[in-house]
């Protein structure tokens, strides 16, 4: 699965799911039926996550795996470098292309909390300089990550577009951006990306609201706004169903919105959760907004 090409000759707007690996026994047979579940929607593309400092190295390796060789899905595999050796990052690359991965989505990524991690001397300091390390040495197509609302550790959102044209400069031949609830901020985003020389797709993330406190922490941890309407209206919700029910409703309307205004697809963060994100795409093909 080359992401780029999808992007670049597609008819019609991409739909693409992202997931996280299960971290032990009991939840890989759960994250297997997720999977089984969710493909059933044929997305143009599945992706894994990789967690910081490489601290699920291993478990990204053996979903990806599974998702590529026994599922033969379309499946892109995500590369977090912060704190990896160059040659700790080719290993990760290499074991990528033996499997047959040909779309690499590459974040800097955040230092492990928690933890006794020590970054290699040698590591790369941002995302730009590891797009150009793969560039320079593998034929992978690479994504990048975007921050409509700019990332919480950048200047201002000025500088951030400018880091995201040095990552396109440095190889990146399409973004997804993280997840906003106020769809301004995309537009607003696209329009100086454009102006700054960003010519790439720029791909929408979307994240359902599946629980309040969830979603609370979610957007004080990445700096995403919650509008006022949504925040009272999730904050008169009785339960964790009712929460998920508001949350489909105001991703549908999001996702319409997204999509009257042409973007080139959709992209869920699932999770790792099937009701919600289900239950959004089979609304908007209902209303033959997607195919």
């Amino acid at each position: 699965m080359r992401v780029a090409t999808l992007y670049k000759n597609q008819t019609h707007p991409s739909i693409s799911f992202e997931f996280f690996p299960p971290r032990d026994e009991k939840a890989e047979v759960e994250f297997t039926t997720v999977v089984d579940q969710l493909a059933t929607l044929a997305p143009d593309y599945m992706s894994m996550t990789f967690g910081a400092g490489g601290s699920t190295s291993e478990g990204s390796y053996q979903a990806v795996k599974m998702m590529k060789q026994e599922k033969k899905l379309p499946t892109v595999a995500y590369l977090a470098g912060f704190g990896l050796s160059p040659d700790s990052i080719t290993t990760v690359l290499d074991r990528y292309k033996a499997l047959g991965i040909e779309t690499i989505f590459v974040l800097r990524g955040d230092e492990p909390r928690g933890s006794d991690f020590v970054p290699h001397p040698d590591s790369f300091s941002y995302a730009s300089d590891i797009l150009k390390f793969i560039s320079d040495r593998y034929d992978f197509d690479l994504g990048c990550a975007g921050y409509p609302e700019a990332h919480v550790q950048a200047e201002s959102l000025e500088k951030d577009i400018e880091y995201l044209k040095l990552k396109q400069d440095n190889g990146a031949q399409y973004v997804v951006v993280q997840y906003f609830y106020d769809n301004d901020f995309f537009y607003t985003y696209v329009d100086k990306c454009r102006a700054a020389g960003v010519t790439v797709p720029i791909i929408p993330g979307i994240m359902p609201i599946y629980t309040a406190k969830l979603t609370n922490m979610l957007c004080k941890l990445c700096g995403s706004t919650l509008p006022q309407g949504i925040k009272k209206q999730l904050d008169n919700t009785k339960n964790a169903k009712e929460a998920a029910a508001l949350g489909m409703d105001v991703a549908f309307e999001q996702c319409k919105d997204l999509l009257a205004h042409g973007v080139d697809g959709l992209h869920f963060y699932t999770m790792d959760r099937v009701p919600s994100v289900t239950r959004i795409v089979q609304r908007l093909r209902e209303e033959k907004l997607i195919k």
